[in-house]
């Protein structure tokens, strides 16, 4: 695990129902960052705080389509 991502408390979303497609949030000082649980040593995805609260929501206020 890299310093950038031990340095990080990271969490899992309330919503998350263990079956392993998850992904977790770590807030940084000025940056959010998300993570594959699965995949934790696979990257980062690095967001400002802004676009991290236009992606949540977008998600909130978005109607869910199958696959």
């Amino acid at each position: 695990m890299s310093d950038k991502q031990a340095s990080v408390n990271w969490r899992k979303s309330t919503r998350s129902t263990g079956g392993g497609n998850c992904v977790e949030v770590g807030f940084a000082t000025s940056t959010v960052l998300v993570r594959d649980t699965k995949a934790r040593e696979g990257g980062l995805l690095s967001l400002s705080p802004a676009a991290w609260q236009s992606f949540v929501g977008t998600l909130k206020h978005s109607t869910p389509t199958s696959g």
